[in-house]
């Protein structure tokens, strides 16, 4: 016998109608799914979407990517004035539309990782040729081989080397 969900579990993943009388399903934006319908069977052409300004920023620090050279996504966000927020540069590449001319293959995870891997091991595929097209190299462990970083100006180095000269 298969243990009952709790109460409001299947209020929550939707099992319920919504009260009100209208059953028809919602879209992301509360638009039902039944107003994109245009005659009988065919959908509309969805909207292209807006660029916000944060993620055109985000956009011009990666066309400036030159061929053949990598960045990090924290790299991306800091050149774009996001200092320690690397999610919203993979977020903003995330959002891009398929066969965009942005050099999205250019941008790499923390040490090198390929991270699209997680989401599309095709999408990690794509990104390896083009990046081996483009003459960069990977080790044995399937990284880009990254350039040795400079220490941030974070780091407490400077600071207790000043203490100590004092």
């Amino acid at each position: 016998m298969t243990p009952r969900p709790a109460a409001g579990t299947r209020a929550r993943r939707g099992a319920r109608a919504p009260r009100g009388g209208s059953a028809a399903p919602r879209t992301k934006r509360g638009a039902s799914v039944a107003g994109t319908l245009r005659g009988p069977g065919t959908l509309r052409a969805p909207r292209p979407r807006a660029v916000s300004s944060t993620y055109a920023r985000i956009y011009a620090v990666v066309r400036r990517i030159p061929r053949g050279r990598v960045a990090t996504y924290g790299e991306v966000a800091a050149a774009a004035g996001f200092p320690h927020a690397p999610r919203l540069a993979g977020y903003a590449l995330y959002a891009l539309p398929e066969g965009t001319p942005l050099p999205w293959h250019r941008v790499v995870g923390a040490g090198g990782r390929l991270t699209l891997a997680r989401l599309s091991p095709d999408g990690a595929l794509t990104q390896r040729m083009r990046l081996e097209r483009e003459g960069v190299r990977f080790d044995a462990r399937g990284r880009v081989a990254l350039p040795p970083r400079e220490r941030s100006r974070r780091s407490g180095g400077a600071r207790r080397a000043r203490a100590r000269d004092e």
